[in-house]
């Protein structure tokens, strides 16, 4: 053990190219290297820039920077999913697979002994080639995985997946409560759409973990166990769990123009809504949206793209919602810091579109959870703090798909009214997730089994 202690690892990163993925391969990378192993980032140009501030142990941590080649379609100088949206996806995958040479390179020059990535499936054929380890490490949660990218699935190979397959939980499936209802299937029809060049999203991502030597979830056993085991008994491989892997709370107070403004209200009252970066709203739902906000009656603060056909959020709002608003509500268009906000003392719920970052941040914060989620993952996240865990309130939807201003309103009225029994419930429930999540050993002794683990896995390959 002692000798397995010792030995030095050297860790290749290659995450797909979205800051979504990117950050909490980041994450991890910090905590592999703050226990002394080196690690070689893989990433494009674009993306070095973007998450430098983030590399917390840069003696250890080296970015290599790739050439995005220009695929036709994509808009020029576009490297990451930031830059595109979600309709050409498809087509930086096609890009990720052309700098396969790029990245041969340098595993030849860098020599790993191990190899991270997630989208890229064709990283274990190189690795195999050059002796390198292959870990496919999943930065969604088990159960997005478990209900659609298993072999049981059994998509079909000739054409699209219908709804009626859809609905259909794979063999096995473990959970009753953490599934899709009827209307929502359809949410999941992207697994048989393009992924790159003549590979649908279902083959990739499986090929990515059937070839791997080790799959990896960044999950915990406490939350998502059965759906962690199904996975390892449906690609027949060892699925080990890194934990929630989150960086350490800031410690500096909120700063920002809104943060004085935050500071004049109440301990508790404010409500925040956030639904990543990717999520962009037709015009029509995000005044719903507004509205809704304005209905609640408490103080508000609101950071979502501008929707639709709109180059502002100030020329999307609805007539005369400033005014009625006035100061105990602001709507910004641009990037915030999520994590900061949702710690201020006046913060006291959170609204979110239930992104698998953004679930880990509800859960280690002091607010109140309220979600509406809008792409398949989302709503299976979704399911495991409302059905399961009973930590969080869904905004119930319209026929339509959308909801109402009365529908979010009367959610988030539900767990800021003191005396509410929903609220109560999930307020009670969240507190004894996150004494679990925050309780002092818990993500370090996750980390710290992971990374001998891995230790374990390259002195294997070495007496092999």
């Amino acid at each position: 053990m002692a000798e397995c202690k010792n030995l030095e690892l050297h860790i290749a990163m290659f995450p797909w190219f979205a800051v979504g993925h990117m950050t909490p391969f980041l994450h991890l990378s910090n905590e592999i290297a703050k226990r002394g192993h080196k690690i070689t980032f893989i990433l494009p140009k674009k993306a070095q820039i973007q998450l430098q501030h983030l590399n917390l142990h840069p003696n250890f941590i080296t970015f290599h920077p790739l050439t995005i080649p220009h695929v036709d379609g994509l808009p020029l100088g576009a490297e990451t999913a930031s830059d595109i949206s979600i309709s050409l996806v498809h087509l930086l995958a096609i890009a990720m697979d052309r700098t396969r040479e790029q990245v041969e390179n340098i595993f030849r020059a860098k020599t790993p002994d191990i190899v991270f990535y997630d989208n890229a499936h064709w990283i274990p054929e190189i690795a195999k080639q050059l002796g390198i380890k292959s870990i496919c490490y999943n930065v969604v949660s088990a159960a997005s995985l478990a209900i659609a990218v298993v072999p049981a699935r059994n998509v079909p190979k000739d054409r699209a997946i219908t709804k009626e397959e859809l609905k259909q939980l794979p063999v096995g499936y473990p959970s009753s409560t953490i599934v899709l209802r009827s209307h929502e299937v359809d949410s999941l029809s992207f697994i048989s759409l393009p992924f790159g060049d003549g590979i649908t999203f279902y083959d990739r991502v499986t090929t990515a973990m059937k070839e791997s030597d080790v799959i990896s979830i960044r999950t915990c056993q406490e939350m998502e166990g059965q759906l962690c085991d199904y996975m390892g008994n449906q690609f027949g491989k060892s699925v080990l769990l890194t934990g929630p892997v989150l960086p350490e709370p800031a410690k500096s107070p909120s700063k920002g123009m809104w943060a004085t403004w935050l500071d004049g209200f109440e301990p508790g009252s404010m409500v925040f809504c956030a639904f990543g970066s990717q999520i962009i709203l037709e015009k029509k739902q995000f005044q719903e949206l507004l509205l809704g906000f304005e209905l609640i009656g408490l103080p508000f603060l609101i950071a979502l793209k501008p929707p639709m056909e709109c180059a502002t959020v100030e020329e999307a709002l609805p007539n005369g919602f400033k005014e009625r608003v006035k100061e105990r509500g602001r709507v910004l268009g641009g990037w915030v810091e999520q994590p900061l906000i949702l710690s201020h003392p006046s913060v006291g719920c959170f609204v979110s579109h239930c992104g698998f970052g953004s679930m880990w941040e509800s859960l280690m914060s002091n607010c109140q959870i309220v979600l509406v989620p809008h792409l398949g993952d989302q709503i299976l996240n979704t399911r495991l703090l409302v059905e399961e865990m009973k930590v969080a309130v869904e905004v119930e939807r319209e026929d339509s798909g959308w909801f109402s201003r009365k529908s979010l309103s009367k959610a988030i009225k539900s767990v800021m009214d003191k005396d509410n029994e929903v609220g109560i419930m999930v307020k009670k429930n969240h507190a004894k997730w996150k004494d679990i999540l925050a309780s002092p050993n818990f993500m370090s002794g996750y980390m710290d089994k992971f990374v001998q683990n891995l230790q374990d896995l390259v002195l294997v390959n070495e007496k092999a």
